[in-house]
């Protein structure tokens, strides 16, 4: 994969348009990470470039063509996502929930060649579930759960994964395990990460390249130096904060942080058509 990017994407829900004329363009080989506040448009974003949501005006270029003109396995091919908090199939272990994303490249109702055998068992290497490769999905930990999901993207053998939110509803170590396995996918084998997070510091720390989100539309794109800043988390996040450069990564953290009360105020008059003085 050399090239993916959006021409001016407009994508709605029915008459409620979220993203409109939005251009972006995603950094081969690296980890990018769409961060905003709730309802900013950044699942919808990433649900339109995996071609989960059709976009309504605009055009997403994948190497020079447009995704729609490539069939679902061709593109299946090239491009993993996994969307928000996925649901396996009831009984299903580890290694055959894996061994579903070798759908792709497979003919008909074909049974798995050793060729796929042999993917599936390095997806499950890659990602420390060797151990855990007949155990029930159901009876795993949520952690585990999301190692096996990305086991399955890997499987696909795409050059890019797209993952909404991986890190919700998991605590702290969680967390990081599952943000450092993606780490290590780029870093290691070159895969493209294109994700959704929440977490401004945990954005900052595992991201190259970030993208924010305000309202359907980019209000900073760049290293995380270039986008966390300030004035960025006060106009996208109506929030004051106290950033430092942590020692150890070189990345911007906010230390601490308070609501910007004038600046949600203002916001609301605008939408009221009210002029906010003072």
């Amino acid at each position: 994969m050399r090239e993916f990017k959006t021409e001016n994407i407009e994508v709605a829900y029915a008459d409620n348009t979220i993203i409109k004329n939005l251009s972006i363009k995603i950094p081969i080989g690296k980890i990018t990470t769409i961060i905003g506040p709730n309802g900013c448009g950044k699942s919808t974003l990433l649900k339109a470039i995996g071609r989960i949501m059709k976009t309504k005006n605009g055009a997403i270029y994948l190497d020079g063509k447009n995704i729609y003109e490539l069939s679902s396995k061709d593109f299946a091919r090239q491009l993993a996502i996994l969307p928000q908090s996925p649901i396996a199939p009831e009984g299903l272990t580890a290694r055959e929930l894996v061994s579903y994303g070798r759908y792709a490249h497979q003919k008909g109702f074909g049974k798995p060649s050793e060729k796929d055998k042999e993917i599936v068992k390095w997806a499950l290497e890659v990602t420390n579930l060797s151990e855990l490769s007949e155990i029930s999905v159901d009876n795993m930990s949520g952690g585990q759960r999301q190692r096996v999901w990305i086991a399955m993207a890997l499987a696909q053998q795409t050059d890019m994964i797209l993952l909404d939110e991986p890190t919700t509803y998991l605590d702290v170590a969680y967390q990081l395990e599952v943000l450092e396995l993606l780490e290590n996918l780029n870093k290691e084998h070159g895969c493209t990460i294109v994700m959704v997070l929440h977490d401004i510091n945990m954005a900052s720390r595992y991201a190259d390249y970030l993208i924010a989100l305000k309202n359907g539309n980019i209000v900073g794109t760049g290293t995380p130096k270039e986008v966390i800043t300030k004035e960025m988390l006060r106009e996208v996040y109506h929030i004051e904060a106290d950033i430092m450069i942590e020692e150890r990564t070189k990345k911007p953290t906010c230390i601490s942080y308070r609501l910007n009360n004038r600046k949600i105020a203002v916001e609301a008059g605008i939408k009221k058509g009210i002029k906010v003085v003072g």
